[in-house]
């Protein structure tokens, strides 16, 4: 059983969940236009997982072991790094979010779990979900009200602009 200790582990099994669902691109070796062993390329994978979240998640190893490479450098590079634009806080928010609008059960749980490991607070995950909310709502608005959009943009843009 892997830890959820540090943060962003278990924001990793949201990603890694909707990339199953939403999919992702092969794992090439040094030659770009040859793919890899798709089980060399899992067990490599595995144990890069391992050595980072301290074991291997179930799911991920219900992946197609061809695309779980894949898979694994986005959450890595993206969703778990900190060299990225964006703290980690904000990217479980942004998650939580998303996956309150989708709805997501796994993700809700998740996000909210990775939020708060990163130091999010109980107003700023309500906020967070209650923004969701309203884009949700306003865009039900404008789309089912078929409001014009160059309109729309014209009345939201500052005079002089």
């Amino acid at each position: 059983m892997f830890s959820i200790a540090k943060t962003s582990r278990v924001a990793f099994a949201a990603l890694v969940l909707g990339v199953a669902v939403f999919g992702t691109g092969a794992a090439y070796a040094d030659d770009a236009m040859k793919p890899m062993d798709a089980d060399a390329s899992a067990v490599q994978t595995y144990k890069e997982i391992e050595s980072m979240l301290g074991g291997v998640p179930t799911f991920v190893k219900l992946f197609p072991k061809g695309a779980v490479a894949g898979a694994w450098a986005e959450e890595r590079d993206l969703e778990l790094s900190d060299k990225t634009a964006l703290s980690p806080k904000v990217k479980a928010l942004i998650s939580l979010a998303v996956a309150a609008q989708i709805p997501c059960q796994y993700c809700i749980w998740s996000d909210t779990e990775e939020a708060k490991a990163a130091g999010a607070t109980d107003q700023e995950i309500a906020e967070a979900v209650g923004v969701a909310s309203l884009t949700r709502a306003y865009s039900t608005i404008f789309n089912g009200m078929q409001v014009d959009f160059a309109q729309f943009k014209k009345d939201l843009t500052p005079p002089g602009k």
